[in-house]
């Protein structure tokens, strides 16, 4: 059987060849590109991001991001978004009192968590939402690697969606999935034995 083609979208943010790597161990043909034809082509897209709300947003725009992933997804071609590649999916994003428009597949707004410690760094349990495709055969005791000040706190898109939450003083999205896009807030990349089930279970859904 031909391994599922995966583009990790190079916009200049994010761990992407851990990424690269993470998703090669699951089975996945890998590329590393900023190509807009690659990214099109590909079964499956990963949207990386580490750093500012507004940084990654600049980068995305530099390779015409935002119209990569709406073509796909209006496509009905799947998309992952992972730590800040799932904040830019969400409509805006606030940092230090800054507001960025975001790539709006999502309504509502990424804010900052309010709590004691900040970061939330470190390894946390979910919540996975019923009928997750992401987080099959995985026990509810499986924990995530996070390293994030702002998350997604609430869901304003539609009912249809499957949404994962964890914890970190106050409640937000861990995970989203609707249709052909699909993001989570931790890194599967670095989430061990865990994060690889995530990753295999997506490839395996391409």
């Amino acid at each position: 059987m031909t391994a599922k083609s995966v583009v990790v979208l190079d916009y200049g943010s994010g761990n992407l060849r851990s990424a690269q790597r993470a998703l090669q161990r699951v089975g996945a043909s890998v590329e590393v590109t900023a190509d807009a034809g690659a990214a099109a082509a590909a079964d499956g897209l990963v949207v990386p991001g580490v750093g500012a709300y507004e940084a990654c947003m600049a980068g995305l725009r530099e390779i015409d991001g935002e119209r990569i992933i709406a073509q796909r997804v209006a496509a009905g071609r799947a998309v992952l978004g992972v730590c800040v590649g799932m904040q830019i999916l969400f409509a805006r994003g606030v940092e230090f009192g800054v507001e960025t428009a975001g790539c709006g597949q999502w309504p509502g707004a990424v804010t900052g968590l309010d709590a004691p410690v900040i970061p939330h760094m470190g390894w946390n349990i979910v919540k996975s939402g019923a009928g997750s495709a992401l987080f099959k055969g995985l026990d509810a005791s499986a924990r995530f690697y996070f390293v994030h000040s702002y998350a997604a706190q609430r869901w304003e898109g539609t009912p249809e969606a499957v949404l994962t939450w964890a914890t970190h003083h106050v409640p937000f999205l861990a995970a989203v999935e609707e249709g052909p896009l699909a993001a989570t807030q931790f890194h599967p990349e670095k989430s061990g034995d865990a994060g690889a089930a995530i990753l295999s279970n997506w490839v395996e859904g391409l």
